[in-house]
């Protein structure tokens, strides 16, 4: 059973710059036909199936659409073309710091944020001295989000994020939040999860990462679609291709 069916997905970015430009010229060159609109391809016809259970790693090149596509998935970003199908609940963990209100305190933001997350007060009750524990933040919890570091920032964000328990799991980079301690922490966390059973997608730019925990490959280069498959045997092409830029 397929947990996320995407077909022949391309998402189109605008380019332009009309903050100089008032309503009443833009209607006038728009009228005229003057208003050039330029775009660029972040993605171009993306088909793949990821079946219950995978973990799938995406690798390829900065700039190369990566992000893009977890947001899609994800639907905070809507395709240009194509669709979309998701079976399953679930869980981006994508931007950490996003969905704070930076003049709350970090208790005050934990119940902001679970609910923003779709989590219950009595759920977010149960789990808080677990979540402060797992951040490290015990002796920060009446301090306003503004005065933490960007490190105990991710701390917080990750220990949050991590309490769900979706069918779906969408990952970026952020197996590397926080300092190293916090780092194997959070990444024997995220492998509990991950081999709970659940349908896993994770961006990494760590190879040695994608080919330990990854049971297949997706690479993407420059918006296109260069081959999913094989674990060693997609990392291989990659890092070849890698070798002669």
């Amino acid at each position: 059973m397929n947990s996320i069916e995407v077909k022949n997905v391309s998402v189109k970015y605008i380019i332009g710059d009309f903050k100089d430009i008032g309503i009443k010229e833009y209607l006038i060159k728009k009228f005229k036909g003057e208003m050039v609109i330029k775009g660029k391809w972040a993605l171009k016809n993306i088909s793949f199936a990821v079946e219950q259970g995978d973990l799938l790693g995406i690798i390829g090149s900065n700039g190369s659409g990566k992000s893009t596509i977890l947001k899609v998935l994800a639907g905070i970003m809507p395709p240009t073309e194509g669709s979309v199908s998701v079976n399953g609940k679930i869980a981006p963990l994508l931007e950490l710091g996003a969905g704070f209100d930076t003049d709350l305190t970090v208790r005050e933001n934990i119940f902001l944020r679970g609910a923003m997350l779709g989590y219950t007060k009595k759920f977010i009750m149960d789990k808080y001295p677990e979540i402060i524990e797992f951040s490290e933040l015990k002796d920060y919890e009446d301090v306003a989000f503004r005065r933490l570091s960007s490190g105990m920032k991710s701390k917080l964000a990750f220990s949050l994020a991590s309490m769900v328990h979706p069918d779906i799991l969408v990952l970026d980079e952020v197996l590397s939040v926080g300092d190293i301690a916090f780092q194997k922490k959070s990444s024997q966390k995220m492998k509990e999860l991950i081999y709970s059973g659940i349908t896993t997608i994770l961006v990494s730019h760590s190879m040695s990462q994608i080919r330990s925990i990854c049971n297949k490959v997706l690479w993407i280069e420059q918006g296109e679609m260069m081959g999913i498959g094989n674990t060693k045997e997609i990392c291989d092409k990659y890092e070849k291709y890698m070798s002669y830029k």
